[in-house]
């Protein structure tokens, strides 16, 4: 969501299964998505969000905007999350922190020397220290999408563009939005964020935190959050969600099996092994079914709309049913349950945004000799080409 408010946040939606609370520690642990929502992942773009608001907050502060009880909730929301948080040195000189927390925060801290040696991602100060929020989302983002289109409803902020989600650090208020938007006749998702990313604009603060709300996660999903937050440093792309979320997701991918194969035991291995077997057949799912989608939604105007709904309920009940069969086969496996229950045209195409491109970013990657300075590079200077081409250069690079 870069920053997650709006974020890897995890922003556009990772898809991530459900996992348990922790009460030993105190903290959550999650999904992009990194997320309550298993497909949102932390990691639902933020970071823009985030920069927009506080410029917005000041110009509208200035003009009297009644959004401004928007803007200010997101400034302090934030400010709050800053204040919470303390260097992980001092967690770990404090005989109060638990045992396990303290295992946890010593382990973030490896990967976040790893992403730096290894990845070449950011030497800065995000990520060296640690916030316990009490809650088990940092941030609620709300999607919306036409009853028969999978293309979002974007809000866009002064100076640094649109994103296709807005972002609530009150889930209440979240949910309120998500109302409205329903009586407009939008189908509308919420979903918990448990990570974003400021795009390195508050490093001179302290940078981005851990957080309890993702530091339970297992090793191999808390090393592709970490490298997934600071990938949204090295770059971002003006209005362009799809690519920016990608751009993560494929870091945070090959950064995580690096770790893992470098690092991880072999427990964590396998229980990476297992959790993305799940993940990568549930995508696959999901992917099938937006495509399905697609096809009867480009439908539009020549079928009357009742005709286009009952071939929408028939996709939608086919997902259900061949998601059935892979919770079997996964011997009951039931972290997705509560996204398909709630799928709609809004959660499938916040999805997209972390998965689209991954495939055209890795192979980047191998062009570009897995190098990883070569790749952001690269990556870099795709981002700075007009729209149109920039998406032609990547699908230049595969399927």
């Amino acid at each position: 969501m870069a920053v997650r408010l709006g974020i890897c946040h995890v922003a556009a939606v990772r898809i991530r299964p459900r996992l348990p609370h922790n009460p030993a520690m105190g903290i959550s642990i999650k999904r992009r998505v990194r997320a309550a929502d298993p497909t949102l992942s932390a990691r639902v773009g933020v970071g823009s969000w985030l920069r927009g608001i506080w410029l917005g907050a000041l110009v509208l502060l200035l003009a009297g905007c009644a959004d401004t009880r928007y803007y200010w909730q997101s400034v302090s929301g934030h400010l709050q999350l800053m204040q919470a948080a303390r260097p992980v040195t001092q967690w770990l000189a404090d005989p109060q922190t638990p045992p396990e927390l303290r295992q946890r925060l010593a382990l973030a801290q490896r990967m976040r020397s790893f992403a730096v040696s290894a990845l070449h991602l950011p030497d800065n100060p995000s990520y060296h220290r640690y916030a316990d929020l009490h809650r088990q989302a940092v941030v609620w983002n709300v999607v919306a999408a036409p009853p028969l289109s999978l293309t979002l409803k974007t809000w866009c902020f002064p100076v640094l563009g649109c994103v296709s989600y807005r972002g609530y650090f009150d889930e209440a208020q979240a949910r309120q939005e998500a109302a409205a938007l329903q009586a407009q006749g939008l189908e509308v998702t919420v979903y918990g964020v448990p990570a974003y990313s400021t795009l390195g604009w508050m490093n001179w603060a302290g940078g981005d935190p851990l957080l309890n709300t993702f530091i339970g996660y297992p090793e191999g999903e808390l090393a592709r959050l970490i490298f997934h937050e600071l990938s949204h440093q090295v770059l971002y792309a003006r209005d362009d969600t799809m690519f920016n979320e990608s751009f993560a997701t494929a870091v945070e991918r090959l950064g995580g099996a690096m770790w893992l194969q470098s690092h991880g035991s072999d427990i964590a291995r396998t229980q990476y092994a297992e959790l993305d077997m799940r993940r990568r057949a549930f995508r696959a799912l999901a992917l099938s079914t937006r495509t399905r989608l697609q096809q009867v939604y480009a439908r539009s105007g020549q079928l009357p709309d009742t005709e286009l709904q009952a071939q929408k309920q028939a996709v939608m009940q086919d997902f259900r049913d061949q998601y059935a069969v892979l919770r079997r086969q996964w011997g009951g496996y039931a972290g997705y349950d509560r996204w398909v229950a709630d799928a709609n045209n809004a959660s499938l195409g916040a999805q997209a945004a972390y998965d689209a491109l991954v495939p055209q970013f890795e192979a980047l990657f191998v062009r570009e000799g897995r190098d990883w300075k070569a790749f952001y590079d690269a990556a870099k200077r795709i981002a700075d080409m007009p729209a149109d081409a920039r998406k032609q250069a990547l699908m230049a690079l595969g399927p």
